[in-house]
């Protein structure tokens, strides 16, 4: 490790001294998501793109690239509210350059997991990415001859001595610098301070001589990019108090960001707090001869988290009182985070010692067993549950999470496998896959739940249990024809018959079979009759923990997305323009939706429309 930081205030003197040291070959590797230095990288960018004598090839993960609204009506919408979460992140380079249409020939980027559904239509990126489990990628990237890795950082002071933190990106920089300190890597490593970075304790914790160079310079800071809350659904809910019935206490969890782990989140919550109001809501979703072991009491113990990536939500259980069983004085594990910039604030703004219970290690830590300490992990992940998201699942039990049946990426495999071995591996663990039953497609609704599919995640032979709105499919250890009688009871009622006929037509499930008579009311009415009271009593609130979003804008979001979803075809958006252009009174907000979006007074045709379809949408709640 080299023995003098190079301290520099100017991204290109950084660029500069790499390529210089690393004789112009430069093999970039670049944390996942949040943790990417990105001056530096957009400055090494710059030189390659003017000099082809350098050879640039980036290796990485989770590219943040802000969505580009599309309509009018998306773009008065969405503007102000990506600002506030987005506004001041400078965007990458080379995804700049990707969406404009190519790198050039000297430059390469790969990826092991990809912002969700970005680059779906981008045969480049769809050709450089590379499959890979989260605990695998170390293992590619020295495979690849990485020779630098630039990373934002920390920057505090530990015993009196500068110090920095890996802060939110332990994840495969530790493996990394494990690699190098045995000989097996001479890489070397190059910051970025940004003050807004919460400095996590830790195992993240470097001291200066561990970095070649460090960018530090009011010019490179940036405000840390923050993913906008999302509302959680009915649907959301429905899975969410199923999953929290499947945690007991004194278990150890792992959940993924966005509206699933909030539902999750939210109904842990309310059955720490409120147990009977629990019960009652989940009652109302259970058929009433459920034989599943629920667990509905609230925490004595706590729950521990071992999960890659530190979500928002994990912080919300932590301040119910939630997470706190401690292992070796943490109450989480993690390898990652990113998340919206309340939850940087609250990190930053939380003492020292309290900060540590989040402990930022590396990826293998958390997302596999195997190591020295082996038989201590199997002891501290007790109780566990690994909750993930799936896209399909088929009646016999695999799941697609990642890319489409044509083999099109929409992800990443990303830690779901690593995962679904642990819950097999340990003595007590579960592995619960999240998916609505069904989805709406341009030609209409589609089940999610398949007899089969082009593609796989997560093969059959690990199916364990699988979780819809309409309830638990314990699948591990049963027959095929139970797993498939038991998918059915989970999937939505419009696609019993197709799927039962597919099923009895391979002779996998017998001819007589019949769905139960509370499955036969699978349907998005049904369940939100269920919940519709509890709703209205205030406990399944859109946002649990918060939005930026103001309050017309909450009003708004379903209006538009029956807007969206009405364009999808002639018939429907001009019924919604019709009603939007009816006599009579003005839906409630429509004044104030229609200021919001810079409709209130419309010029022109597009914007009289507009006009109209946000009444008509409006009018419909």
């Amino acid at each position: 490790m080299s023995s003098a930081m190079l301290r520099m205030t100017q991204a290109d003197d950084v660029a500069r001294a790499i390529i210089e040291r690393l004789d112009g070959k430069v093999v970039l590797g670049l944390p996942l998501g949040l943790g990417k230095a990105n001056h530096i990288a957009n400055a090494l960018y710059a030189r390659a793109a003017t000099d082809l004598s350098i050879s640039l090839r980036i290796f990485t993960a989770l590219t943040l690239t802000p969505p580009e609204p599309g309509s009018l009506l998306e773009k008065r919408f969405m503007g102000p509210i990506l600002e506030r979460t987005l506004g001041g992140y400078p965007e990458l380079a080379y995804a700049q350059a990707q969406r404009r249409g190519g790198l050039p020939p000297n430059i390469e980027v790969d990826e092991f997991f990809l912002q969700a559904g970005m680059w779906l239509n981008d045969p480049e990126v769809q050709q450089n990415y590379i499959s890979a489990n989260y605990t695998h990628a170390s293992r590619y990237i020295l495979e690849r001859g990485c020779n630098v890795v630039a990373q934002l950082v920390a920057k505090g002071e530990r015993d009196d001595a500068e110090s920095y933190s890996l802060s939110c990106n332990t994840d495969l920089t530790l493996e990394l610098l494990k690699a190098k300190a045995e000989g097996r890597s001479d890489l070397i490593l190059v910051g970025q301070v940004n003050s807004e970075l919460p400095y996590m304790p830790g195992p993240g914790e470097l001291p200066p001589e561990v970095f070649a160079m460090m960018l530090e310079s009011p010019e490179v800071e940036f405000p840390l990019p923050g993913p906008p809350k999302q509302p959680v659904s009915l649907t959301h809910y429905a899975m969410g108090f199923h999953v929290a019935s499947l945690i007991p206490d004194g278990g150890t969890l792992e959940i993924g960001i966005g509206s699933m782990g909030h539902a999750v989140a939210h109904a842990l919550i309310l059955r720490h707090r409120q147990p009977v109001r629990f019960v009652e809501i989940l009652k109302a979703l259970t058929p009433p001869d459920d034989r599943l072991q629920r667990h509905t009491a609230p925490f004595e113990e706590g729950i521990y988290a071992a999960t890659e990536m530190f979500v928002d939500a994990f912080l919300e259980l932590y301040r119910a009182g939630v997470l706190k069983r401690e292992v070796d004085g943490a109450v989480l594990d993690a390898a990652f985070f990113l998340a919206p910039r309340d939850f940087y604030a609250a990190l930053r703004d939380m003492p020292l010692e309290e900060r540590a219970k989040f402990r930022m290690t590396d990826v293998g830590f958390v997302n596999e067993l195997h190591g020295a300490d082996f038989d201590k992990r199997v002891a501290d992940r007790k109780g566990a549950r690994f909750v993930n998201n799936a896209m399909i699942a088929t009646l016999l039990g695999a799941v697609a999470s990642d890319a489409l049946e044509d083999g099109r990426v929409v992800s990443g495999v990303g830690g779901q496998y690593n995962f679904v071995a642990q819950a097999f591996a340990l003595p007590d663990a579960r592995s619960i896959m999240t998916l609505p039953a069904s989805r709406q497609a341009s030609d209409g609704p589609e089940s999610n739940i398949r007899w089969s599919y082009g593609h796989t995640t997560i093969p059959r032979h690990l199916r364990d249990m699988v979780v819809t709105e309409y309830g638990v499919a314990d699948l591990r250890g049963a027959r095929d024809g139970e797993v498939i009688a038991r998918m059915l009871e989970v999937a939505d009622a419009a696609f019993h018959e197709t799927l039962a006929d597919q099923a009895k037509a391979a002779g996998k499930l017998p001819g007589d079979h019949r769905i139960s008579a509370f499955a036969a009311g699978n349907t998005a009415a049904v369940v939100g009759e269920r919940l519709e009271p509890f709703r209205k009593a205030g406990d399944l609130p859109p946002f649990p923990f918060g939005s930026e979003m103001t309050q017309v804008e909450q009003d708004l979001a379903p209006a538009l997305q029956k807007i969206k979803a009405a364009a999808a075809s002639k018939t429907d958006i001009a019924a919604l323009a019709l009603r939007g252009l009816t006599p009579g009174k003005d839906p409630p907000g429509l004044v104030a939706a229609l200021d919001r979006l810079g409709l209130s007074k419309p010029r022109g045709l597009e914007e009289r429309l507009y006009a109209r379809l946000v009444r008509g949408a409006l009018a419909e709640r």
